[in-house]
């Protein structure tokens, strides 16, 4: 930058006084006005921020759901609206493309309708010509020679029955009425009931439990179901059933409990929930749902445990004596846990992720240069190229974890040198900023997992387990009349 400084006075002590009377005149227009540079340096650094946050939610709220990686240098999608004269030169781009790559041969699998199962029960219809039909031109009669058949999937509509149980009485005459314990008559039990006195079956209990916990659909809609099955079955009745259900299978979910806490790890989640009518608590007041998976790796055990609260003690008393894995996402309410001796708590790949995930959707629609966040994500996945390679190949769990030590490992040490140089440059309070911390802080968590070959890097098992009562809790509660069903 060229700057007049020939009407400058060349004695040093004028310079002084004319130096001093603009920093003067500088600290007079700071003192009006109350900005500085730093204060803009601040305001600038707040408003990106905020734009960044701003972003960030519009995607969330019009965005694509899908946590799929697709980067910025990926080829677009031809949009609907194009000219005729860039289809066609698309097109003729395409096919000069076909004619130039050559595709090594391949076995294609047969395409076409997949085989019905075959344990499913067939019924047979037959069609035959009529008996007119079955003579030939000549005059004489047609010699059935084969059959064809082709198979069609059918349903029988559910429908509703009442069971009768019918108790023959018997009794002693030459009693008359009392024999030598006290009574004559005689009548076979009942059997067993889940709910005595009550009219439903145990079939027709797994019906509306099955329905509500696993198919999501709420109460109201099945006493819908029922009265057009033309039965009068009222959704409070079939909320006291669920309770009465519950209570029974206490004894079902102790043996689940000491089943979760007998395998080598478990996946721990958690997920909001509102419960109304809940006695001492307004119905505002947000509960939880936690989730246990664990047991047998060959036949894991599944089990939801609700709790108004969400404090650590919950899955502390519920893991009560537990020695092993652990694997959460990094909530700190599973420190508690994490923290006692026989623990080892590991991270979850995933969710450092979408930390990431979300620096590159709130990144502004005209920046298509590659960042920082882009880079985590294809170290990521790395990660999981790695596992992948694993599952195709079908390794053991002793082998995954030698595959680990080879590759996951160094990989993992890359990765956290690159976090390391770029933690400074990044800006505490910027998502950028934030994921990294997150990362770090995590870290030793994070690259558990490959200490065994049992171990996932992520908590996904967990977090699919957990999806359908989250998609079913949007069904129990948006009711009519606001009324929980």
């Amino acid at each position: 930058m060229n700057v007049d400084v020939t009407h400058l006075p060349d004695e040093v002590s004028i310079l002084k006084e004319i130096i001093h009377s603009q920093v003067q005149t500088y600290s007079t227009l700071e003192q009006k006005y109350g900005v500085t540079e730093r204060d803009l340096t601040n305001l600038r650094s707040r408003y990106h921020l905020l734009e960044e946050q701003l972003r960030l939610l519009k995607d969330k709220i019009y965005g694509r759901k899908s946590e799929k990686y697709v980067p910025d240098d990926s080829t677009p999608q031809i949009s609907l609206f194009n000219e005729p004269e860039e289809v066609v030169e698309t097109e003729a781009s395409q096919e000069k493309t076909k004619e130039e790559v050559s595709v090594a041969s391949y076995k294609r699998a047969k395409g076409g309708r997949r085989p019905l199962p075959p344990e499913l029960p067939r019924v047979e219809v037959i069609h035959d010509l009529k008996e007119s039909e079955k003579i030939c031109g000549c005059g004489a009669g047609l010699i059935r020679i084969s059959a064809e058949a082709s198979e069609k999937l059918d349903i029988v509509p559910a429908k509703m029955q009442v069971i009768r149980n019918i108790r023959y009485k018997y009794a002693c005459k030459s009693c008359e009425g009392v024999d030598s314990e006290g009574g004559a008559v005689k009548i076979a039990p009942l059997p067993p009931q889940l709910i005595p006195q009550g009219i439903a079956t145990p079939g027709l209990l797994a019906q509306v439990a099955t329905s509500k916990y696993a198919d999501a659909l709420p109460l109201y809609r099945q006493e819908k179901i029922f009265e057009r099955m033309g039965v009068d079955l009222s959704r409070a009745t079939m909320a006291n059933w669920m309770i009465e259900i519950g209570q029974r299978c206490e004894p079902l979910m102790d043996l689940l409990q000491k089943d979760i806490r007998l395998g080598p790890v478990i996946n721990m989640d958690e997920t909001p929930v509102q419960v109304l009518n809940e006695p001492g608590r307004p119905n505002t007041s947000k509960s939880y749902m936690w989730v246990f998976r664990g047991g047998n790796v060959e036949r894991p055990a599944l089990v939801f445990h609700y709790d108004p609260s969400r404090s650590g003690d919950v899955p502390k008393k519920y893991l009560d004596g537990y020695q092993g894995y652990i694997q959460t996402d990094g909530y700190q309410g599973y420190n508690v846990v994490g923290e006692r001796d026989g623990i080892v708590h590991l991270g979850c790949w995933v969710h450092v992720r979408r930390k990431f995930k979300d620096v590159i959707k709130a990144k502004a629609k005209w920046d298509k240069n590659k960042g920082h966040a882009d880079e985590a994500i294809e170290y990521i996945q790395q990660i999981y190229a790695v596992e992948s390679e694993a599952d195709v190949k079908k390794l053991t769990a002793v082998e995954r974890y030698q595959l680990r030590q080879k590759k996951s490992v160094p990989l993992l040490r890359q990765i956290r040198k690159w976090l390391e140089d770029i933690s400074p440059k990044a800006p505490p309070q910027s998502l950028l900023g934030k994921a990294v911390s997150y990362t770090l802080n995590q870290w030793e968590r994070l690259e558990r997992y490959t200490l065994d070959g049992l171990l996932r890097p992520d908590n996904n098992l967990a977090e699919n387990a957990i999806r359908p009562f989250v998609v079913g809790r949007k069904n129990w509660l948006c009711v009519p009349r606001r009324r929980c069903a």
